[in-house]
């Protein structure tokens, strides 16, 4: 492979995580020549999926804590006298405090094997899985502007250029669990998988750690939990880019809330406010008006400059609002902090989820079928397709800096091959300590979840929820819930995944089990109250602390040259606006009269000259990793629709 390895760039890419993917998908789309490496062996780096297996060998790895020796110190030789190297880091850093429990029926599941590669999608026994587009949608009748078909359309295949697949399944389009209601998103409908049972009240089945070991590759579990925001940064590259095109998503069904020790939906739309039980028909005229005032509060800055200083509660308390409204806006609308952000900062928010509402249904959120590990290798696979060249597995040494003119020239890799570019673009995670002396990190607490049943059990089963949990105590922070079912393709059915995460204050478990230990039922033992019989079982869990190097300035880390760019792990928040901003600031820092990641042609726009084509370079690119495609078979209340662009 590196013998193969052309040893001039105009960009080389050390890690293949969200920023850095788009930002590599960016250049090779304006045309310059990219490579893309990562040590791993696998794509996403921190935002990466997993398999069950593949996720207990990665639980392995990180608990061990060894690090690598440099086996060879040969390509010290590499560097001139008029050059300095700026050691790289050998060992992956960012996880630490890794703790996993298998609950409930502890079976043995020594000698069980994780069953091959499915070859078709309905045989996952996922439920309930339907088409929306990401490029073409209608509004809500209260945004007027046209309302094009959806076009089906499947992804473009390019063989021997794309990036090999982490995860299973690559597919084309969103997907919704609900029904549309009047007025909201109408969606095209196909047939993928089994309905959802219609009996949900029933006993859940038994589920056994070898039966989750044995169907290890229904799984798709995420290192990082995030939703896209239907109107947020990363839909509108998606679309722009028509990156879209190479993944699926589903809708986030229901909004839900933790209040006086139950879990509760919350409404959002405007039809859902007037359907809801929970509220009086004051409390519905109450919540309209205050919601209608955030969707404009710029205009009407006589409503809350007087408490612009306040907290986002301490206002919410002045409009008038009774408990329960001020509990539904404050955690699970503008979802902000109830003792430290601030009145504007509440009204954005809340505005920002009701300005996403209603583009592909009843939530503000969708979620990419098969995990958030799909995004990532989706810019990846744009770059492929534009030229860049994907190297898995392929370690880097060091930085090579010339002296005089203090700019990077190059980097050496493991194999001791001297490879030169214009500019660098790494993952923090690959930066050495000496590098990051001056670097003050916060960190991630994550709890990922498999439990026997929902948090909330209604009709249809199949939901994806996302819930607010308050602060256990004061000085905590609040906990977000996602909980998925298996039509996200990230489950076995019978399942559900439960993520957890919040800003650290301890390690992620002394963090998360108080809120675990609320919402579910973690007690082995076959003998427990009826209130624990209740709640959700859970069959198995992980907690684990993940750096978060969001915040940090490049002037923080020590003597980087300027062409060098340092691309952030995953943030806490809940949506990807972080990473967009910032690929698409080190991008026009690069190369500030190029588009950032412009559609791409028309394949009938293409002309092509003979004389330029060239065969293709074997063991440049790693092999696709096909998906299954979606089959046909199936029920009525499956599908997918491919995404076309909003006109």
């Amino acid at each position: 492979m590196a013998d193969n390895l052309p040893s001039e760039f105009e960009v080389v890419v050390l890690g293949t995580g969200l920023p850095e993917s788009i930002v590599a998908a960016a250049c090779a789309r304006s045309g310059q020549r990219v490579l893309h490496v990562d040590s791993r062996n696998y794509y996403g780096g921190n935002w990466a999926s997993f398999s069950f297996s593949g996720l207990l060998s990665w639980i392995k790895e990180n608990q061990q804590k060894t690090d690598l020796g440099d086996e060879c110190e040969d390509w010290k030789k590499l560097i001139l006298e008029d050059e300095e190297a700026i050691p790289l880091s050998r060992k992956d850093k960012t996880i630490q405090h890794v703790e996993d429990f298998c609950f409930g029926d502890q079976d043995s599941a020594e000698g069980v094997e994780e069953a091959g590669a499915l070859p078709k999608l309905p045989v996952l026994g996922a439920s309930g899985a339907k088409g929306v587009s990401l490029e073409s949608e209608k509004e809500c009748p209260a945004v007027e502007s046209p309302c094009p078909e959806l076009e089906s359309r499947e992804p473009e295949q390019t063989t021997g250029t794309e990036p090999e697949g982490a995860t299973e399944g690559n597919g084309a389009g969103t997907t919704s669990g609900t029904e549309s209601s009047p007025g909201e998103s109408t969606l095209e409908l196909g047939q993928t998988e089994a309905a959802p049972s219609e009996t949900p009240t029933q006993e859940p089945k038994k589920i056994t750690y070898s039966q989750i070991v044995r169907e290890g590759r229904r799984f798709n579990i995420d290192l990082v939990s995030k939703l896209l925001f239907s109107r947020g940064l990363l839909i509108d590259l998606l679309i722009k880019s028509n990156v879209s095109r190479y993944a699926e998503f589903k809708n986030a069904t229901r909004i839900l809330a933790f209040r006086e020790g139950k879990v509760e939906q919350v409404p959002c739309s405007r039809a859902d406010v007037f359907n809801s039980r929970q509220l009086t028909m004051v409390e519905k005229r109450m919540l309209m008006k205050f919601l209608t005032f955030c969707l404009d509060y710029e205009q009407h800055p006589e409503e809350y400059q007087d408490h612009e200083s306040s907290t986002f509660a301490q206002f919410l308390q002045t409009r008038k609002l009774t408990p329960s409204l001020q509990h539904f806006i404050l955690h699970s609308i503008a979802m902000v902090s109830e003792t430290e952000s601030r009145t504007l900062e509440g009204l954005q928010a809340t505005k920002k989820f009701l300005q996403c509402l209603g583009r592909y249904g009843n939530t503000p959120f969708l979620f990419p079928l098969y995990g958030q590990g799909e995004i990532p290798q989706c810019f990846c696979r744009l770059c492929a397709v534009f030229g860049g060249i994907y190297c898995l597995r392929h370690p880097v040494r060091c930085l090579v800096v010339d002296k005089a003119s203090g700019r990077c020239k190059a980097i050496v890799d493991h194999f001791g091959q001297r490879i030169n570019a214009d500019y660098f673009i790494v993952e923090d995670s690959y930066l050495s300590e000496s590098t990051c002396t001056n670097v003050c990190y916060r960190q991630i607490s994550r709890a990922v979840l498999i439990t026997d049943q929902s948090v909330l059990n209604t009709d249809p089963e199949q939901q994806v929820s996302i819930l607010t949990v308050p602060p256990v105590e004061l000085g905590k922070p609040a906990v977000c819930v996602i909980e998925l079912c298996s039509s996200t393709m990230t489950c076995m059915k019978d399942t559900y995944l439960v993520h957890l995460t919040c800003p650290s204050t301890q390690t992620a478990r002394e963090d998360l089990e108080p809120v675990v230990q609320k919402l579910f039922n973690v007690n082995a033992e076959k003998e427990t109250e009826n209130e624990e019989l209740e709640k959700p079982r859970v069959l198995w869990a992980v907690y684990f602390n993940m750096r978060d190097s969001s915040g940090v300035e490049k002037n923080s880390y020590s003597g980087l040259p300027p062409n060098v760019y340092v691309c952030s792990g995953p943030d806490s928040a809940l949506g990807n606006d972080c990473a967009v901003k910032q690929a698409e600031t080190i991008f026009k820092e690069m190369f500030p009269t190029e588009e950032f990641c412009p559609p791409p042609p028309n394949p009938e726009d293409i002309i092509y000259d003979e004389d330029e084509i060239e065969p293709e370079e074997s063991g440049l690119s790693n092999p696709a990793e096909t998906k299954p495609e979606p089959s046909a078979e199936g029920s009525s209340d499956g599908g997918a629709a491919a995404v076309t662009k909003e006109e």
